[in-house]
């Protein structure tokens, strides 16, 4: 029958086809090829002061999906039956396969001047110098191997810069302040919903019983 979908509009206006591939993930072998711990990752940039980040175009359409496999990728939507002839996004070992694929890429470079987390690729050094050698090295790799970066995610030759959600710079790392007030207005509008619990709790009998939250001020 093949996995059921839906298309979902983002952020930015783009549709994304999803598909609900949990049968096939239960009859999948796990590929237990290790993620990076993104705190290990980051102790690499200690000392460094210029950064360049890259982050690859529909990352995981750029992997091939062996001819055998391709009918279990299967999904169905109202008008007809598809396959994919790469590999799609919800896959259980997606996120292993392409950190696999990356870092076999760029062997050479990891832990000098390059660190990788799935398709995020962060250049660093101290020098600006030896910052564009190796910025160059980089996209030559990806040019060769047939690798296409999304222009607009990335970003060359700054002393500060985004990744993982996270800033780094010369002196450290910090929490990106657009992350840190997304929690705030989580908990701005969390207190506005306390506040007026005492109007829905007759209406909702439960949630006088679950509703056990302590708030600060």
């Amino acid at each position: 029958m093949g996995s059921a979908s839906v298309v979902l509009k983002k952020k930015d206006g783009i549709f994304r086809l999803c598909i609900d591939y949990r049968g096939l993930h239960r009859v999948t072998e796990k590929n237990m090829y290790p993620l990076p711990m993104i705190g290990e990752l980051l102790d690499h940039l200690r000392g460094a002061t210029w950064f360049s980040k890259m982050n690859l175009a529909s990352d995981y359409h750029q992997i091939l999906i062996d001819e055998a496999d391709v009918r279990k990728t299967a999904f169905r939507t109202r008008y007809e039956h598809f396959e994919f002839v790469v590999m799609p996004f919800g896959l259980t070992n997606g996120p292993a396969a392409f950190m696999r694929l990356m870092n076999d890429v760029f062997r050479e470079y990891l832990d000098m001047f390059v660190i990788i987390f799935i398709d995020d690729i962060l250049v660093y050094l101290r020098g600006p110098k030896e910052h564009k050698t190796h910025v160059r090295l980089v996209l030559r790799k990806l040019q060769k191997l047939k690798l296409f970066a999304k222009l607009g995610k990335c970003s060359f030759w700054q002393q500060q810069m985004g990744f993982l959600g996270l800033i780094v710079f010369a002196k450290g790392v910090s929490v990106d302040p657009a992350k840190i007030e997304a929690i705030r207005d989580f908990w701005r509008d969390f207190r506005v919903f306390g506040s007026n619990r005492s109007v829905v709790h007759h209406h909702l009998p439960p949630f006088s019983l679950s509703h056990r939250f302590e708030v600060s001020s």
